[in-house]
């Protein structure tokens, strides 16, 4: 199984676990705008296991979360109808995952490995 150059996981940190079902999309940066690269939901370890191909080039890419999807099917009210992640991807050689920290009224990311 070829691994993704970009990956991600959601921990729903208010229900304390995993966020299952969570609709995912990678978008690289171009003239025109955002261009859609992979799309993907979450398992049920709140993870994709395939979002994109296995090589990209350097550059600015975003990750979009369809938070508000989730919470409504969970039937939780929240804040963030959606999540939008922007990070520069600087290295060809390196990995990179971005997870995302969930919960009704707050987020948080970071660098992961």
């Amino acid at each position: 199984m070829t691994r993704s150059h970009v990956t991600t996981h959601i921990l729903d940190t208010g229900a304390g676990r995993p966020a299952a079902g969570v609709a995912v999309a990678l978008l690289a940066a171009s003239g025109d705008g955002w261009d859609r690269v992979a799309e993907g939901t979450t398992d049920a370890d709140g993870r994709v296991s395939s979002l994109g191909p296995e090589q990209l080039t350097p550059g600015t890419y975003r990750i979009d979360f369809a938070t508000g999807d989730y919470f409504a099917a969970t039937g939780t009210e929240t804040f963030f109808p959606s999540v939008s992640l922007t990070f520069a991807l600087t290295d060809a050689a390196q990995h990179y995952h971005v997870p995302l920290l969930l919960s009704p009224f707050a987020y948080s990311t970071y660098r992961g490995s």
